[in-house]
């Protein structure tokens, strides 16, 4: 049972990555572009940034230049003004909207009714002990 569990697990991941990155295609945004809009609810520091999306610090300064060209998230400075923060456009906020949109209906889960959907989510939330993204979740 656990074997096939974690085999099970591994096979779904990989086949919704799958499904994300073409999706990602569809909008000519590049997968590490669309995680950060994914991940930016409200301004975020860059290094808080890069810890929530497990990805070197020095990355997070490209990213946010690509995403910057494109008009989809601007840096402000936070509290400390030392610190930058990046904060989505209203053009930022749209293409993530887009990027749930499109994500949602090429997954997986787009098989799975409605109720399924929500007892999944309830699973998946209970492995990473927290809700993520609960004010964008797609229905």
């Amino acid at each position: 049972m656990s074997r096939r569990l974690a085999r099970t697990l591994i096979v779904v991941g990989e086949r919704i990555k799958g499904a994300f990155a073409e999706a990602m295609d569809q909008l000519d945004l590049p997968v590490p572009l669309a995680r950060t809009l994914l991940a930016l609810e409200e301004p975020e520091p860059m290094g808080d940034l890069a810890c929530h999306l497990r990805c070197d610090p020095s990355h997070i300064t490209g990213i946010a230049d690509r995403l910057e060209e494109r008009g989809l998230v601007r840096r402000v400075a936070g509290h400390d003004r030392r610190v930058k923060l990046l904060e989505l456009t209203a053009d930022g906020a749209a293409m993530r909207d887009r990027i749930i949109a499109v994500a949602t209906a090429s997954s997986p889960t787009a098989r799975l009714d409605q109720a399924h959907r929500v007892e999944l989510l309830s699973l998946l939330e209970q492995l990473v002990d927290e809700p993520i993204g609960a004010s964008h979740q797609p229905s």
